[in-house]
């Protein structure tokens, strides 16, 4: 007698959600399973993940993702369960009552470390803790610590993360009216005295991380000018190669090169771009951060850069690090610390025995790192799914499979989940309160608020 196959997905992100529909979707060869039923679970009250709490506001052409996204969140065989925070609330012992397999997908969302003399000094923020705090995540603080003083900042990193920092850092608050920031994001930006941005690159500008898209989109305001120094604008042979292999590093190279030769508008507030620049110490007086410090580098020939022993100090007052994000340790499964992933074989977990970790998956940057775009996570998440569905016969069917089981557990423990019909009824409250602000959404930022609109009637 065939059977429906249970599975978990821990994280309701993109690489969650797209493991759910690449699993959804599946052909299974098993005579024992006849289909899946998916449970996707999330620290969060709300599904989407980076998507709702990574990416910047006045960014709406990327979150038109999230119309995909709830395409597949409304498939039946889909169900979504918000507030659940594993490792607190459950561990993989209690999803194994439940589940044949659990996939991670937990993304990443700390900073990675920066390890220079200085990190500490108040001043010195990590972009993942700013862009939580602009994005209105309900952990994040009420309030930025934004100095009176600090009209000159430097981000460190050349990442889209990167720009998007200098972007709401370089853009004024009432620029962001038209986004979905809430109220104390607003008020905190009005705060904000930048007045010129400075973006530093350790390498050249065939080196940069960042899309065309992404820098283009710099320029937009009026009321920011997008400055690129001429100082360490290199082209070695070994970027004339990523040049030539990479029409995106071209294209990237090309809107450069036109900011290079610009004029300056005169606006009130500018985005500096420095390459071949590397930090290497943050400068403080009583506790504050008083200035960078960059060595000046060259690059090698290869496309890598090299020290030159000549260093510049820069007069800034604040310092944002965007040199990455970093997984968090997932309670009961190992974990690389160096690498801040789940050692895996293809998303297979790997047991600190070098064997596979029976019914236990990951995909996403929790498997391969904080690297690659939307396409990388969609291709990450065929690969483990092909290898859960090779594991289906050697998977350990559950005491509790039925899938009110969980729901009781949950009551059980007192947990205040949150839905899909939950998550519909607050995305409707937060349209509304646009509506009436004249605006097409504005968040909800409180956790206790977000549970009780979901869970009211």
């Amino acid at each position: 007698m065939s059977r429906q196959l249970r599975v978990a997905v821990i994280g309701a992100g993109p690489a969650g959600i797209y493991a759910a529909d690449i699993l959804t979707k599946s052909e299974f060869t098993s005579g024992e399973v006849s289909g899946v039923t998916i449970d996707i679970l999330d620290r969060d009250p709300s599904p989407f993940g980076l998507i709702r709490y990574g990416v910047a506001p006045d960014h709406p052409r990327i979150k038109e993702i999230v119309k995909a996204l709830k395409r597949v969140l409304s498939n039946d065989d889909i169900r979504f369960f918000g507030n659940v925070n594993y490792g607190a609330d459950l561990k993989l012992d209690h999803l194994q009552q439940f589940y044949d397999a659990i996939i991670f997908a937990t993304g990443a969302r700390a900073d990675r470390d920066l390890d220079i003399p200085g990190i500490d000094l108040r001043g010195s923020f990590g972009a993942a803790d700013f862009v939580s705090w602009y994005d209105g995540h309900p952990d994040a603080p009420r309030e930025w610590d934004f100095q009176p003083h600090a009209e000159s900042v430097a981000v460190l990193g050349v990442g889209n993360v990167g720009l998007d920092v200098a972007r709401m850092l370089a853009k004024t608050a009432d620029e962001q009216l038209v986004t979905e920031i809430p109220q104390n994001v607003y008020d905190g930006l009005k705060a904000n005295a930048a007045k010129d941005v400075h973006v530093f690159a350790r390498r050249g500008p065939a080196q940069v991380k960042f899309t065309p898209m992404e820098l283009r989109e710099l320029s937009h305001s009026p009321n920011v000018d997008v400055i690129v120094h001429p100082e360490g604008f290199e082209l070695d042979e070994g970027s004339m190669d990523s040049i030539r292999a990479s029409k995106s590093v071209k294209l990237v190279v090309d809107v450069l090169q036109n900011y290079l030769a610009k004029e300056p508008t005169g606006a009130d507030h500018r985005i500096h771009i420095h390459f071949c620049h590397n930090p290497v110490e943050i400068l403080g007086e009583d506790g504050q951060v008083t200035g960078l410090r960059t060595e000046v580098t060259e690059l090698d020939g290869t496309g890598n850069a090299r020290g030159t022993g000549e260093f510049v100090d820069w007069p800034v007052q604040a310092v944002y690090r965007a040199v990455g994000y970093r997984s968090d340790n997932l309670a009961g499964i190992p974990f690389d610390n160096n690498s801040a992933t789940v050692p895996n074989d293809g998303g297979r977990v790997i047991d600190i025995d070098g064997s596979a970790l029976p019914g236990a998956y990951v995909t996403g940057w929790i498997k391969r790192g904080p690297v690659g775009l939307i396409g990388h996570t969609k291709s990450d998440a065929a690969e483990t799914i092909r290898l859960l569905l090779e594991d289906i016969d050697t998977l350990k069917t559950p005491p509790n499979p039925n899938r009110e089981d969980v729901d009781t557990y949950l009551d059980g423990r007192g947990i205040e989940y949150t839905t899909w019909a939950g998550w519909e009824k607050l995305d409707q409250h937060e349209i509304d309160l646009g509506e009436a602000a004249g605006r097409t959404r504005i968040k909800v930022v409180p956790r206790e608020d977000m549970v009780s609109i979901s869970r009211e009637g």
